[in-house]
This record gives C-alpha cells, structure tokens and sequence, in this order.
C-alpha cells in the first residue's frame, strides 16, 4: 500500500539513477561542470522530485498526473544526456547501456502510474 512517495516503486528507482548520475557526472572533464554535468544532474533529482511533489498534491488527480508527466519528461531528457555523454566518450558503453535501460523502465513505469492512478 502506498503510504507516502517513497514506497513507489518508480520513485525508489530514479532516485537511484540520481545518485549514480551524480557519481559519474562528477567524473566529466571540468570544462563540462556548467553544461551537460549541470543539466545531467538537474534533469536526473527532477525526476524523483516531481514524483515527490506530485505526490503532495495527490487530492488533485490531474495535478498529481502534471507531475508525473513532468518526470516523464526528464526521464527522456535523460536519455538523450546519455546518448551525448557516450558519444562524447565521458561514459562506458556498460554505463550506457545501464543507464538507457533504467531511464526506459522509469519511463515506462510513470507511464502506467499516469494511467493507473485515480
């Protein structure tokens, strides 16, 4: 039973990505601190954030969806970040391919919740 934000599933998984988005962007090469490292970050904490802050909202059903299509939304832009950070050989193609895959389950996952919820 969903109690609170945490015990979604979806949540539990971005905010995992997050943190190892966090770990590798901090590996990029300097020049990128303010580009792609910045926007890594920014898009990969928006994705369990707007799944928080929907979740406050959740009496508004149309509300809570908002946010969660805002998620869905950083979570394609994740995909395209990794896309670039490979061919600009700042990751493995094992991140890569790690990454895709966890970003197209989240997708897919706030994807069902949107349809799902009530």
């Amino acid at each position: 039973m969903i109690q609170n934000y945490e015990d979604f599933e979806v949540y539990q998984k971005s905010y995992q990505a997050a943190l190892r988005i966090y770990d590798i962007a901090n590996q990029f090469p300097k020049e990128e601190v303010f580009g792609i490292v910045s926007q890594m970050k920014r898009a990969s904490l928006s994705i369990p954030l707007n799944i928080a802050e929907g979740y406050g909202k959740r009496e508004d059903v149309a509300d809570f969806k908002r946010f969660l299509k805002m998620a869905k939304g950083s979570c394609y832009e994740m995909k395209v970040l990794v896309d670039f950070s490979f061919d600009r050989k700042y990751i493995t193609s094992e991140q890569k391919i790690y990454f895709k895959d966890a970003y197209n389950e989240i997708g897919k996952m706030l994807y069902n919740l949107i349809l799902k919820w009530k």
